[in-house]
C-alpha cells in the first residue's frame, strides 16, 4: 500500500469514550486515517465532532446510512475503505449489515450485535461478500496475552485442566445510571444494552480471553447471576461454571459491584506440567508456574525469550510499558495489515490476527446461554450456538 485506509466512523462523538480509543488506536501506527463519520445522532454534536477531528463538511454526516450510500458512490480513490462502528449494542447490526452490503469492511466493538440471531445474520453476510469484519475484544491485542496463548498451543503446559478467570469492576457498585452517568445508564438498560448487564459487557471479554489463549471451546455452563444494586434491571454480578471441549474444567467470575475495583481482568490456565497467570492491569507481565521448575516472571520486550507471536505486538524495548492503547492498537494495525494485503493481493503474514465475526457468534452465544442458565433449574446447560 501506498497510502493509509480511510476509515469512517459511525458513533464516537465528542465526549464519547470509546470512540477516541478506537481513533487513537487506528492512528498509533500510521496506516490509517479517519476522514468520515457520522459521530452523534445529535445533529449539532455530529457536526462540533467533525469539526473537532478537521473532516471536511461534506464527509460530517448526520446518519449512518447517509454516509454509508453516499460513501459507496465516491470514486474508488476517495471513498472509504472500511467503518467502525463505536454505538452502544442495540446500534451495532443494522450499520454493519449496510456496510458489508455497499461493500465495505467493517470493525466493530463488542459484543457484536444486540442478539445471537443479528450474530448469525452478519456471519451470513461476511460470508457471501467475502469482506474483513474485526471485533475488538481489546485483551487479545496484548503481546503477552499473545504469548501464553502461544505456550498453550505448542504444548509447554500439556493438557488444559483448569481454567480461572475473572474480571472485577466496582464501578457500578451504586446505582449510576440514575444518577446522571451516561455510560452506566445505557449498559444498565436492557432495551440498549441487551438481555445481560455485567456478564454482556465484561464477563463476554473473560469468556472470550479463556477461549483465545487455552484454543478450547466452552462446551457446558452453570450460572448464577445476581442484581446486587437494588432497583436496577440487569445483572451486576455473575459467577459461572464452565466445561470446556477437552474435559477441562473452569470458573468465570465477572462483577461491577466490586467495591474498590478498577478493571482488574485476570486469569489463570494449569495444565499438567505447569500453568500461567496473567493480569490486565500488570499485563507486561506473565507468570509461568511448573510443577517441576522454579516459577517463571516472563517479561515484555525481552525478545530472546518469547515468542513471535508477542514479539511482533510489541513496539517498545524491554522496562517500557505498553498498556491498554497499545492492544487495542495491535488490533487495528493487524486489521490494517490484513486488508492492505487484500487490497494488495500480497499474502497475510501469519503473525496478523485479530478477532472476526466467529467470535462475535461466540459472544453473542456466551451471553444466551448464561442468561438460560441462570433461570434454569439445571445444574449444567448445554452451550449451544
Amino acid at each position: 500500500m501506498n497510502r493509509k485506509l480511510r476509515m469512517g466512523m459511525v458513533g464516537g462523538g465528542k465526549d464519547a469514550f470509546i470512540g477516541s480509543i478506537h481513533r487513537l488506536a487506528a492512528n498509533m501506527d500510521g496506516l490509517i486515517e479517519v476522514v468520515a463519520g457520522a459521530l452523534s445522532i445529535n445533529p449539532e454534536i455530529a457536526k462540533d465532532s467533525g469539526k473537532a477531528l478537521f473532516l471536511a463538511e461534506d464527509r460530517t454526516y448526520l446518519t449512518y446510512d447517509e454516509m454509508i450510500e453516499k460513501e459507496s458512490k465516491l470514486p474508488a480513490d476517495k471513498r472509504i475503505d472500511f467503518v467502525t462502528i463505536v454505538t452502544p449494542n442495540f446500534a451495532h447490526f443494522a450499520p454493519a449489515m449496510l456496510a458489508l452490503e455497499k461493500g465495505f469492511h467493517v470493525v466493530i466493538e463488542k459484543p457484536i450485535t444486540f442478539t445471537l440471531d443479528e450474530a448469525r445474520q452478519l456471519k451470513k453476510k461476511v460470508e457471501e461478500t467475502g469482506l474483513i469484519l474485526c471485533l475488538t475484544h481489546t485483551y487479545s491485542g496484548y503481546p503477552m496475552v499473545r504469548q501464553a496463548r502461544a505456550m498453550v498451543r505448542e504444548g509447554a503446559l500439556g493438557k488444559i485442566r483448569k481454567i480461572v478467570v475473572e474480571y472485577p469492576q466496582g464501578w457500578l457498585s451504586k446505582l449510576s445510571e440514575r444518577e446522571g452517568n451516561a455510560q452506566a445508564a445505557w449498559r444498565t438498560d436492557p432495551k440498549k444494552s441487551g438481555k445481560a448487564g455485567s456478564m454482556g459487557d465484561i464477563g463476554t471479554h473473560a469468556a472470550h480471553l479463556a477461549e483465545f489463549i487455552s484454543g478450547l471451546k466452552i462446551t457446558h455452563l452453570c450460572a448464577d447471576l445476581n442484581i446486587l444494586v437494588a432497583g436496577r434491571a440487569l445483572d451486576d454480578d455473575g459467577n459461572v461454571l464452565l466445561k470446556f471441549d477437552n474435559g477441562a474444567a473452569g470458573v468465570l467470575i465477572a462483577s461491577q459491584v466490586a467495591a474498590g475495583e478498577e478493571n482488574n481482568l485476570r486469569i489463570k490456565i494449569y495444565g499438567e506440567h505447569g500453568g500461567l497467570e496473567w493480569s490486565q492491569m500488570e499485563p507486561n507481565t506473565l507468570v509461568a508456574k511448573w510443577l517441576d521448575k522454579p516459577t517463571q516472571l516472563l517479561r515484555g520486550g525481552t525478545n530472546g525469550f518469547l515468542h513471535s507471536d508477542a514479539i511482533f505486538n510489541f513496539r517498545t524495548p524491554a522496562g517500557h510499558p505498553e498498556g491498554y492503547l497499545e492492544a487495542f492498537a495491535n488490533l487495528y494495525r493487524n486489521f490494517a495489515l490484513a486488508l492492505s494485503a487484500r487490497i494488495d493481493g500480497t499474502p497475510v503474514p501469519n503473525v496478523v490476527d485479530f478477532p472476526t465475526v466467529e467470535d462475535g457468534i461466540r459472544g453473542m452465544a456466551f451471553i444466551e446461554n448464561v442468561v438460560n442458565s441462570g433461570q434454569s433449574k439445571e445444574k449444567w446447560t448445554t452451550f449451544e450456538v
